[in-house]
Order: C-alpha cells, then sequence, then structure tokens
C-alpha cells in the first residue's frame, strides 16, 4: 500500500486479476478520473465499488500504467502515463474523506499491538505470582489500622494521632511516587531485578519492626525501607498482568488485588492472637517468615512475555497530558479517592476503641473490612469489563458516600452499624484501588500507560502523603471524636465521584447508556 508522502513508483497492470482487488483496497479515497481528450470529470467513489473492472481496463488503459506519487497541500496527485502519450493523459485526485468502518479498524489495531493471551495456566499462574506480591506489599498498606492502634497504646502512647499518622502516610507516599520510577525500569529490565531486591527488603524491613522503639525508628524502618521495598513489589506486581491480558485486564487485576486484601486479614488477625502470647518482636518475626515463603512464590511466578523496551520512557511527569479534559479530571478524582482511602483502613480500630467496643471486636474491625474488600476488588472487575470501567468505578464511589453518610456517622457507635459500615467501605473502597489503574490506562495507549501513570501518581501520591495526618488533626479538633474524619472521608469520596463524572463525559460522551 502506498504512504501518503512516499516518493514510490509502483506499476499496476489492470489485467491482471488482482487489479480490481487492488483498487477496492484503497477505500478512504475518492478518484476523479479526467482523460486530457475528455471535457468532463467522471468521479467514482471507491467506497462503494471500485473503478473499474480488470476486463474493462483492457480496452480503455495500457496494460501498463506508471503511478508517480506526490502531494500538495494535503491532497494526493496521481500522474499516469507517459508524456509521449498525451490523449491517453490521466489526473487522478485522492482526496481523504472519513470512513468510520476503517477508522475504527485503525484504532483497534493501534490499541491492541499484541495478540494478548488473555487466559491459560500460564498467564494467571502469573496473576497468583501478583497476588502474592500485592499479598505482601500492600497487605502491609491494608494493616496500618491494625499498626496505629497498637502504637498509640504502647510504643508510641505518648504522640498524637497526627504524628504517628505521618508514620503511614509516609509509606503510603513512598509506596505510590516509587511507582514512578519503578514503572520505566520495568519496561527497559523487567520484572525479575525488581521484584527480588523488592521481596529481600521487605523481609528485612519486616524483620526489623519488632526491633523499633522510637519514633524515628519507625519513621526509617516501616514508612521508607518498607514502603521502598513495598513499591518494588508492588509496582510490577501490577504491571506485569497488561503483558498477559487486555480485554480482561480488568478481570485479572482485580483478581491479583484482592491478594492485599487478603494481606488486610491475615495480619490485623496476627497481632491480635499472637502479642498476647508471644510478644510485638516474636510476631513480628512471625510475619516475616511468612513473607519469606510468599515472596518465593512471587518471584518464581512473575513472568513478562513482551519483550523489554531498548529505551525508558522518561519517569518524569508530562504537564502536556492535562490539556486532555478526561484525563485532568480522572487524576483528581483518583486524588481525592486516594485521599479518603487510607482513612478508615487507619482509624477503624481506634475509632472502636473510642466508642467503648471490646479490644477483640475492635481489632476484628479492620479485617471485616478487608474481607469485603476482597470481593470488592474482583467482582467489579467482571462488571467493568462488561458495562466500562468508569461506569463501574463512579458506581462503586457513591456506594461509599452512602456508608459514610448513611451508615457510618448516625450507626457506627452500635455493633450492627460498626460491622456494616465496615463491609460496605471494604467493598467499594476495594473496587476503587482495582480499578484506577485500569482507567487511567483506557486513556491512553498501552505504549504511553507508563507516562500516564506516572503523571496521574505524582499528583496522586501527594493525596497519600497528607490524608492521614489531615485525618488525625481532624480528631484532635473535634475533641478525640471521629465525626469529623468520617464527614471529611465521604466528602471526599463525593467530590471524586463528581469528578470521574466529567471524566467519562469528557473522554466516553454523556449519554448515560455508553460503555466506558
Amino acid at each position: 500500500m502506498l504512504g501518503i508522502g512516499s516518493q514510490k513508483r509502483v506499476l499496476l497492470n489492470p489485467s491482471h486479476p488482482g487489479a480490481s482487488i487492488i483498487y477496492q483496497v484503497v477505500i478512504p479515497f475518492t478518484f476523479y478520473l479526467k482523460p486530457s481528450h475528455i471535457e468532463s470529470t467522471q468521479e467514482v467513489s471507491l467506497l462503494t465499488q471500485p473503478i473499474m473492472d480488470h476486463s474493462e481496463a483492457k480496452n480503455d488503459f495500457p496494460s501498463t500504467i506508471d503511478l508517480e506519487q506526490g502531494i500538495d497541500n494535503g491532497s494526493l496527485t496521481e500522474n499516469l502515463g507517459k508524456e509521449k502519450e498525451k490523449e491517453k493523459d490521466i489526473v487522478i485526485t485522492c482526496t481523504p474523506i472519513p470512513n468510520p468502518l476503517i477508522d475504527e479498524l485503525s484504532d483497534s489495531d493501534s490499541e491492541d499491538e499484541y495478540n494478548y493471551p488473555e487466559g491459560g495456566l500460564q498467564a494467571w499462574l502469573v496473576v497468583f505470582g501478583a497476588w502474592c506480591g500485592m499479598f505482601c506489599s500492600f497487605g502491609i498498606a491494608n494493616s496500618t489500622g491494625s499498626f496505629q492502634a497498637y502504637l498509640a497504646t504502647n510504643q508510641l502512647a505518648s504522640y498524637s494521632d497526627s504524628q504517628i499518622g505521618w508514620i503511614f502516610s509516609l509509606y503510603s507516599f513512598i509506596l505510590f511516587i516509587g511507582g514512578i520510577y519503578i514503572g520505566p525500569a520495568f519496561d527497559v529490565y523487567g520484572p525479575r531485578f525488581l521484584v527480588l531486591p523488592g521481596s529481600i527488603l521487605l523481609v528485612l524491613s519486616v524483620f526489623l519492626f519488632g526491633e523499633c522503639t522510637e519514633y524515628w525508628q519507625w519513621i526509617v524502618v516501616f514508612s521508607i525501607l518498607g514502603g521502598f521495598a513495598s513499591s518494588l513489589t508492588f509496582t510490577p506486581s501490577v504491571a506485569v498482568i497488561g503483558h498477559w491480558f487486555h480485554k480482561k485486564r480488568g478481570n485479572a487485576t482485580g483478581i491479583a488485588a484482592t491478594g492485599g486484601a487478603f494481606g488486610g486479614i491475615v495480619f490485623p488477625l496476627l497481632l491480635e492472637n499472637l502479642i498476647p502470647k508471644i510478644g510485638f518482636s516474636w510476631t513480628m518475626r512471625v510475619m516475616g517468615f511468612i513473607f519469606v515463603f510468599v515472596t518465593v512464590i512471587a518471584n518464581l511466578l512473575i513472568k513478562p512475555r513482551l519483550p523489554c523496551s531498548q529505551t525508558a520512557q522518561s519517569p518524569h511527569p508530562d504537564l502536556k497530558i492535562f490539556k486532555k479534559p478526561a484525563f485532568a479530571f480522572t487524576v483528581l478524582g483518583v486524588y481525592l479517592l486516594e485521599w479518603a482511602f487510607f482513612l478508615p483502613v487507619t482509624y477503624i480500630t481506634s475509632y472502636a476503641l473510642y466508642e467503648g467496643f471490646p479490644t477483640a471486636i475492635s481489632y476484628q474491625s479492620l479485617p471485616i473490612m478487608c474481607a469485603a474488600s476482597v470481593f470488592g476488588r474482583f467482582l467489579p472487575g467482571l462488571l467493568a469489563d462488561k458495562i466500562g470501567r468508569f461506569n463501574t468505578i463512579i458506581l462503586a464511589l457513591f456506594l461509599t458516600v452512602f456508608a459514610c453518610f448513611v451508615v457510618w456517622l448516625p450507626f457506627g457507635n452500635t455493633y450492627p452499624g460498626l460491622i456494616c459500615s465496615a463491609l460496605i467501605l471494604g467493598f467499594a473502597s476495594g473496587s476503587n484501588v482495582g480499578l484506577t489503574p485500569v482507567c487511567v490506562g483506557q486513556l491512553c495507549e498501552t505504549k504511553d500507560y507508563g507516562r500516564y501513570y506516572a503523571t496521574c501518581y505524582s499528583v496522586v501520591s501527594i493525596g497519600c502523603l497528607t490524608g492521614v495526618p489531615l485525618a488525625g488533626a481532624l480528631i484532635e479538633a473535634c475533641g478525640g471524636a471521629y465525626w469529623g474524619l468520617i464527614m471529611f472521608t465521604g466528602l471526599c469520596y463525593a467530590a471524586s465521584a463528581v469528578s470521574m463524572i466529567f471524566a467519562r463525559g469528557n473522554g466516553g460522551g454523556w449519554r448515560w447508556n455508553v460503555v466506558f
């Protein structure tokens, strides 16, 4: 096929049986034929029929046509014939005209550059490996509520909620901001050189948790070392799924993300049951041995399918992308979402203790939330592949608003209200975590995902850094009560839902039944 602007010379023989097929292939153009001895111009639309049958071409054209291709102001001109045969000269002017069918096929080709397996034993083993990676890395993030409640009454009892909150917010900040630079490294080197050192550092940090007694030690070991190690493990676990799934990426990512939810179930229960029996230090060592076993599985199963890129994309944010309204509103929505996400996870255990619930029930509220999050990360992924990723995340955001203002705020001080709040918040917020990466990916081609991800989470990580300390300050401002935190969480989710609606409208259209 001739490319516009090409200087190639092509010989076409109309008497060849394939000539009419060639005419039919070049369908995005309208040809105007005007032999020099004919005054009128004949217009033939190639969208509906070939210029002529090859049998007719035998009589009207020379056996061989010499095409010279040129371009002038976006119009393609073909000069056929030789100068010595003036009577047979024909000028064909080709003007591109819209063709929805060809545009659709072209877009499909650019979006799906590779033939994705979309399943199979190897693909699902990779998903399980990613599940193991998230079990350790994001499992700690989902267990911060139990750590916060324990530290606030033991090693760091002399510090305020806001000060303790900086430990966990800094961890979340490094977890996400690290992905900005780890993502391009994944493209160049693959997952193995990232997951392995991340696993080693993650195991080391967990063993060191049990030795921390001072505030600065928790900042260094939990926030910095643990956050960086988690990012080295978490980011490739998410990215490698894109090598194996395209159409089912939402579902596969949601399944892998349940690993973090399972970690949020197991680790708080370990803290609750083992600390009274063997102490905090040995409880951390037990967690460390669990991490050794699970990270070995992750390193064995996480494998890339596509070849490594020869050059790394720039990890720095590309502010030009914000000119696209859909992306700008998406980033704002994800920022507000992540601002609110870690607040219930971090403070629901302390909230239950404040409201007078028994210690066992208070510590179990977080595993209950994470158990609901397992279904929240899996089921909406199935729905998102059918009704659209943005549509699904908007529904989940409205569900979190309902949980905050209708259940948690008025009835959270009752046992049924606490359990219902944990279940609904866990399910809805879990779906948000699983859907945000695929929503960002829907706004760009696969080759540009690293750049879009870096730009998005360079902003979102700021929300992760400031959210928990701000919530702690709200608790102090309310005299130790949690109603301010609950309202702030609900308002953030509501604003995020509105922003995602505008992102959907600008990206997929404003019709209510658009799958986007």
